[in-house]
């Protein structure tokens, strides 16, 4: 009984600090709920296969998917997993304008390499498939050369931040502003 009765004690505490929700914030709330019931029904998938796919109970799932906003990261990455878009986690803060665009010109610029590790970038050693050796180091003309000579065969869209940097460095640089493609 006394455990029971902590546990009350806890719980009471907590509710009482809870700082209730602003209209948007409880209507964004709904609209994740409505996305995640959409992709369970989407897929096929009844509520107690989703629900024991993520390893949550039904009750927790059908609170998720009407919105209630007392359910756990975890719970929705559980969730998440089951449906396999847990990619779309990535996504969250991908881009914040606003603290990127006044922080970002403040911070301390990466030095250009003076020689260029093929491993590093994965679209230049592609297309420097001619060199064998695993550690080989290109010069920035020659890095920019096989760019321009095999720009047909780069996937642009496979170029990790750091390779597209890279690039535009090069660009600027080596190709004074110009990549003749």
């Amino acid at each position: 009984m006394r455990r029971k009765q902590a546990v009350l004690y806890i719980i009471r505490a907590m509710l009482a600090k809870m700082v209730p929700l602003a209209q948007a914030e409880v209507k964004q709330f709904a609209e994740l709920g409505d996305r995640v019931r959409k992709a369970r029904l989407r897929r096929g998938l009844s509520a107690e296969e989703l629900s024991a796919q993520a390893g949550i109970s039904r009750m927790t799932l059908h609170r998720l998917e009407r919105g209630e906003p007392t359910l756990t990261v975890a719970t929705l990455l559980r969730v998440m997993g089951a449906l396999g878009v847990t990619e779309d986690l990535a996504l969250l803060l991908k881009y914040d304008e606003v603290g990127h665009g006044a922080q970002d010109n403040r911070l301390p610029r990466r030095r250009f390499p003076v020689r260029i590790k093929l491993a590093r970038y994965p679209q230049l050693k592609q297309a420097a498939w001619h060199i064998v050796d695993p550690n080989a180091e290109l010069t920035r003309q020659e890095a920019f050369s096989l760019y321009e000579k095999n720009w047909r065969h780069i996937d642009q869209q496979a170029m990790p931040p750091a390779e597209i940097a890279l690039l535009e460095q090069l660009k600027a640089t080596v190709g004074k502003g110009v990549m003749l493609v």
